[in-house]
């Protein structure tokens, strides 16, 4: 399958505001040692792109990227990915990771701010350093990233970043009202940035995903879920949800990047859900109220 231009047209090479899609292009994906980031990493890089992996999880990121170069690698003769160790709550190493990609490549074509962690449970049970520890890497990390790469983009003419957010950022989630809190932030973010940025050909847009199975699930070092349970949701809650795969959200995900979408929801049917939040909402946040209230029966 070819690459698309902003016009929709299959090609490789670069699009009219000299934006590569994705041939050739140079993206820097934070998170990119598991989940999402490592997905849409090793999507890149099949697609033609050189893939900086970002991640505090340095020797993952590291293997990650030596996996790449595996299997894209040998076949155009050099490597597709690198990684680096990133905390995205650090702004000054954020820029540095920028300063030092722009020095190696001439160029930025792509920043995915996807780097996240979740925490679950009542707000009842949320402590003021559970949101200020959500705040800082959901939703500060995000603006680390853009402070970092946005001035740069505009410079070079051209960009595109893509902010990972949540379904939880466009419609009710209780349970997950600090991730709610970060996620809706970024949302924001995103639309307004988008607004400006488009005066300067730089593109903005947001992945919105439901439910994708990504190690945020499990807890531990990617998140918590208040209360001692071990990860963020039961294996009961998995199976009903069911969800999609990294793998597979990445191609679809990349594919709607290239054709310049704010709003990227996937799977396919959580978009139902978003558009009836915005045409009815009292009805979602009716709905919304019966099925929190059987999920505190069933736990009972």
């Amino acid at each position: 399958m070819g690459e698309q231009t902003a016009s929709g047209s299959a090609a490789g090479g670069k699009a009219a505001d000299g934006l590569r899609i994705f041939d050739g292009a140079m993206a820097l994906v934070t998170g990119g040692a598991s989940g999402i980031g490592e997905a849409l990493a090793r999507e890149l890089a099949r697609r033609g792109a050189t893939v900086l992996l970002a991640d505090r999880q340095a020797e993952e990121a590291a293997s990650v990227a030596a996996g790449i170069n595996a299997d894209t690698g040998n076949a155009v003769g050099r490597n597709k990915a690198e990684s680096v160790e990133l905390d995205v709550r650090d702004a000054d190493a954020f820029d540095r990771v920028l300063a030092d990609a722009m020095s190696s490549h001439g160029r930025v074509d792509y920043l995915f701010n996807n780097a996240g962690i979740g925490i679950g449970g009542p707000a009842l049970e949320h402590s003021t350093e559970d949101w200020r520890y959500m705040i800082d890497v959901n939703l500060m990390g995000v603006v680390h990233g853009i402070q970092a790469a946005y001035p740069r983009m505009v410079e070079q003419g051209f960009g595109h970043i893509v902010n990972t957010a949540s379904m939880a950022g466009l419609t009710a989630c209780p349970g997950l009202v600090s991730y709610a809190a970060a996620k809706h932030a970024v949302v924001g973010i995103t639309r307004a940035l988008r607004v400006e940025a488009a005066e300067h050909g730089v593109r903005v847009g947001a992945f919105c995903p439901g439910f994708i199975r990504t190690p945020i699930l499990e807890g531990g070092r990617y998140g918590r879920m208040l209360g001692g349970e071990s990860g963020m949701l039961s294996e009961e809650a998995k199976a009903k949800l069911g969800g999609m795969e990294p793998a597979d959200f990445a191609p679809r995900a990349l594919d709607l990047v290239a054709v310049n979408r704010e709003i990227i929801v996937l799977p396919w049917q959580w978009k139902v859900l978003w558009w009836l939040d915005r045409l009815l909402p009292g009805l979602v946040t009716g709905l919304t109220r019966r099925r929190m209230r059987q999920m505190l029966s069933d736990a009972a």
